[in-house]
């Protein structure tokens, strides 16, 4: 071993805006379940987004969305996590690591938590729909992969928000649309689980950041 620390999982520079962030996320996840609490039908805002119809989506798009949806299922979902996991092992960061597996899991915990006492419903009473859980996840593992990047690189607080913004953007619209193209979610759903990974992981990353430094002092 070196004298040289691994990176932390939440990146001092990013610190100071993520936590406002995450409550603000957090803040918009409750306000929306307020609002569709016991619905069935699609909000005015997804009427806005979506017309007519939220699966109408065709090939070769729809293709597309059925690859990325796959991304959220548990065989998909897993096998990301599992490289994702090999990679911060191989750059001998154990505690991004653990955040690989924690963060998200700690997403997708939450929405299915949320689902029956918000209790929105798509597509019948037993599809239970806000806020999605696949939006949740992909968002949440790259949020992972973004601060694990920020630290490696050692960004400042300008580039590393941004890499964090982006990554966070990219991974929530690629998801959040295929629901909605496959009609497995209202985009408000989408926007609810995206909210629920930005106000989960930086919380999260922090609790496994104070537990590694309680355990021992090295970071990683």
């Amino acid at each position: 071993m070196t004298g040289r620390s691994a990176p932390a999982v939440l990146p001092p520079s990013l610190r100071a805006w993520l936590g406002p962030v995450a409550a603000l996320a957090a803040l918009v996840v409750v306000v929306l379940g307020v609002l569709y609490a016991g619905h069935s039908e699609p909000g005015r805002v997804d009427r806005w987004i979506v017309q007519p119809t939220a699966d109408s989506v065709r090939p070769p798009w729809r293709n597309v969305a059925l690859v990325t949806d796959f991304l959220g299922e548990p065989a998909g979902a897993a096998t990301l996590v599992v490289a994702v996991v090999t990679g911060c092992l191989l750059l001998r960061c154990p505690r991004a690591a653990v955040l690989a597996v924690v963060g998200p899991g700690m997403a997708v915990a939450t929405t299915t938590l949320l689902k029956p006492v918000v209790g929105r419903t798509i597509h019948g009473a037993d599809n239970l729909s806000y806020p999605s859980g696949h939006t949740a996840f992909l968002t949440a593992l790259a949020l992972v992969v973004a601060l694990l990047a920020t630290g490696r690189l050692g960004l400042g607080r300008t580039a590393g928000t941004s890499l964090v913004l982006a990554a966070a953007l990219v991974a929530g619209a690629a998801m959040g649309w295929a629901q909605v193209a496959l009609g497995a979610h209202y985009p408000t759903d989408a926007f609810g689980g995206w909210c629920t990974a930005v106000a989960v992981v930086p919380a999260t990353a922090w609790l496994v950041g104070q537990g590694a430094g309680a355990g021992r002092g090295e970071l990683g």
